[in-house]
């Protein structure tokens, strides 16, 4: 029998979820059935199931229910079996999954023989999972997320790095450290691939001039299968086994090795497993090489390179990320043609045309070729992820096609989106679950859907607001009392971790991947005044966390100069650094903080999906025009600094710091502390409104999906 788009690996999963459920009370078999499909993540009240079993074990084991399954003291299953309402409330979710999935996934132009494929080096889905960095991997999972929602036909492929991302740990000095921990794949929520029950599906994929066995491991996100592809099997060298050890690892010809993994392997899977893809989106580009695996087999069975080519990408879209450099690699010659050994006679077509293809000046030959370059050659549809980048982009492309004008450029834009239901707060989606009608989420696309929010009472919008931020001062206490302690910090500075914040202070978030044009360093250029902002009787407190790049010292040396002034007064108590941001962290800085401060320099910042995250969660940007702000912003909901460029970096550094202060000392903190009688700050409220709707209706992840099908999926070759 052929196999639809969701079937391979579906029963593995079954199979891994009964073998669990075996293990527990009989009453507790709907939890392993629930852990094994990410689905529960993005209920409300999912993760709340898992906690009520063993909440130290849950977060001991960093809320991955299989884990916790497999951990939790047989007293606390035997206790959580016994309680009803429990078991009621899990087979009640088991049975909404259930009901979600027998539905078909069908959209117009697409159905469950001819999926979107889509591949990516990196997966944010849930904390969990340890295969993202940042960004680009949150937009991923709430991607596949969205697609999930809506019954887009979809499947996703990645990589499973057994070590995932480095974890971060500030030493006494103020200086990042790295460290890796095992992610331990036959513990996470995914099984192999097999072909019978038993016998592990693998591919084969030629990197280095060796045939690279390839394990496929399937992991359910609601109705979207994720297939991450695993070379730690015991057929390989151990510098093969290497290749899926480490996301964005820092050898160059291993990162190679991994875009072959990815772009090839990606191909030769969804084949090996009976699924004929309708289009191929190329996330980032990684898995560049896909086109060009498509095109080798059209050669393999008699087609010249130049109709094989053309074939392949003509079912091939592209996503481009970012502007910055060190997100659009490029290498030597001799790096390619070693890491993609036999690639040229496979394509039957010389290197000297294949690295013209990756140059960003074609005929160049003394240009290194890069990935980026490549996939915008070989995609029929191309994007940026802002109306803004969408510009820079074909600004900085313009060579790739030989146009004329900016504007001849075939680059488009789609602008990212977050998925409403991972990253809304549940109190904020209590409230507008009453306020906006049944089914509001699947109507947030819909402007009539968001027109009651200005009736949403103010004096119920700020309790949820407070609720949030006295969460966040609590778990920051928390945190950052452990983190001092880590770092050996004087008994004092650690003490005053324990009473730092307060649930009633305005409360200012800057958490995100640390590169140095993100400029954290703008926060303490004038030290003195920030420091001001401190002071009673209206002062501010301020959270930073992020991580930075192994390799880029420069931002680890800001992350230290800020670290240099945690002796001043007040500091201690209002301000804190969070080591090892991640995805669980961050649920509670875009949800607890008043507001969210991004400072890139423009037009460097792509996107910035954070905002748009504490946007929906009624928190004020503060914000460069730059990215979505520069869409987003109307005046009503923010605050905003210039996103004019300037090639005076110090002068413009030194004018947005300015901006950014006279903001929060004249704006900011005034309209925040202004309250009423009953001690609601109504102007505040208003802005939080506005900022609501704003990501509620342009910047969801349905919305963004739904622009990839109409201007990029759809599109004819």
């Amino acid at each position: 029998m052929a196999m639809t788009y969701a079937s391979p690996g579906a029963e593995d999963l079954r199979l891994a979820a009964d073998q669990l459920a075996a293990r527990l009370p009989s009453a507790l078999a709907p939890f392993a059935r629930i852990a094994f499909n990410y689905r529960w993540c993005w209920t409300a009240g999912g993760a709340g199931l898992f906690a009520a079993i063993d909440a130290h074990r849950w977060e001991a084991c960093g809320r991955n229910p299989v884990r916790l399954l497999q951990e939790a003291p047989t007293g606390a299953l035997e206790q959580a079996a016994g309680d009803r309402q429990l078991t009621r409330r899990v087979y009640s979710l088991e049975e909404c999954i259930a009901v979600e999935a027998s539905q078909p996934t069908q959209v117009d132009g697409f159905d469950s023989t001819h999926p979107v494929a889509f591949l990516c080096a990196e997966y944010g889905v849930h904390a969990s999972l340890p295969v993202y960095a940042g960004g680009l991997g949150v937009l991923a999972g709430d991607l596949v997320k969205a697609a999930s929602d809506m019954g887009l036909p979809f499947v996703a492929v990645g990589l499973l790095y057994g070590q995932g991302y480095f974890r971060q740990r500030i030493d006494i000095s103020g200086w990042q450290n790295e460290y890796w921990v095992p992610s331990d794949p036959p513990r996470l929520p995914g099984a192999p691939v097999t072909l019978d029950g038993v016998e592990p599906m693998k591919i084969r994929v030629p990197i280095r001039g060796r045939e690279v066995a390839v394990q496929i491991w399937r992991f359910a996100i609601g109705r979207v299968p994720l297939f991450l592809l695993d070379t730690d099997v015991s057929d390989n060298e151990p510098v093969d086994r290497w290749i899926t050890s480490r996301l964005y690892v820092g050898d160059r010809d291993t990162r190679l090795a991994q875009y072959a993994l990815l772009g090839i392997g990606g191909v030769r899977a969804l084949r090996a497993m009976g699924i004929e893809p309708a289009v191929y989106h190329l996330n980032e580009g990684h898995p560049a090489l896909a086109p060009l695996e498509l095109a080798a087999e059209a050669v393999a069975a008699g087609a010249a390179f130049e109709d094989a080519f053309e074939s392949a990408r003509a079912r091939t879209v592209f996503t481009t990320h970012t502007p910055v450099p060190a997100g659009n690699e490029s290498y030597a010659p001799e790096e390619m043609t070693r890491v993609f050994a036999g690639l040229d006679e496979r394509l039957g077509t010389d290197w000297d045309t294949l690295l013209s293809l990756a140059r960003v000046h074609a005929a160049n030959r003394e240009e290194p070729p890069g990935m980026t370059a490549l996939a915008l050659r070989a995609s029929r549809a191309r994007n940026g992820v802002s109306l803004r980048h969408g510009g820079v982009a074909r600004r900085i492309w313009r060579p790739v096609f030989g146009a004329g004008t900016d504007d001849e450029v075939p680059i488009g834009h789609v602008t990212n989106g977050v998925h409403l239901p991972t990253w809304m707060a549940d109190p904020l989606r209590a409230l507008l679950d009453a306020q906006l009608g049944e089914g509001w989420q699947a109507r947030t696309t819909e402007p009539e859907t968001w027109d009651r929010i200005a009736d949403l009472p103010d004096a119920e919008l700020w309790r949820a607001r407070c609720e949030l931020r006295g969460k966040l001062v609590d778990y920051v206490r928390e945190r950052a009392t452990l983190d001092r302690l880590s770092r050996g910090e004087a008994a004092d500075y650690v003490e005053q971790a324990q009473r730092a914040f307060d649930p009633d202070r305005l409360t200012i978030g800057f958490a995100r991947r640390l590169a140095t044009y993100k400029r954290l360093y703008l926060m303490n250029r004038d030290l003195g005044r920030a420091l001001k902002l401190l002071r009673e009787p209206n002062p501010i407190q301020i959270l930073l966390a992020g991580k930075a790049h192994p390799s880029d010292d420069g931002a680890k040396r800001v992350v230290q100069e800020l670290f240099g002034a945690r002796r001043a007064p007040r500091v201690g108590e209002r301000i804190a650094y969070l080591h090892d941001y991640d995805m669980g962290m961050a649920a509670f800085l875009i949800a607890g903080c008043d507001v969210w401060v991004n400072l890139p320099r423009p037009p460097l910042e792509a996107s910035g999906t954070s905002g748009m995250k504490a946007a929906m969660n009624g928190v004020l940007n503060l914000s460069v025009l730059d990215g979505w702000w520069a869409e987003g912003y109307d005046g009503s909901n923010g605050w905003a600094i210039s996103g004019d460029e300037d090639p005076d970096h110090e002068a413009q550094d030194a004018r947005d710091a300015g901006t950014l202060l006279d903001l929060l000392e004249k704006e900011v903190i005034p309209l925040f502390y202004d309250r009423d009688a009953d001690g609601v700050p109504r102007g505040w409220m208003q802005r939080a409104k506005a900022a609501i709707r704003t990501a509620g209706l342009q910047f969801s992840a349905r919305r963004m999906l739904r622009d990839y099908v109409d201007r990029a999926y759809r599109v004819e070759p």
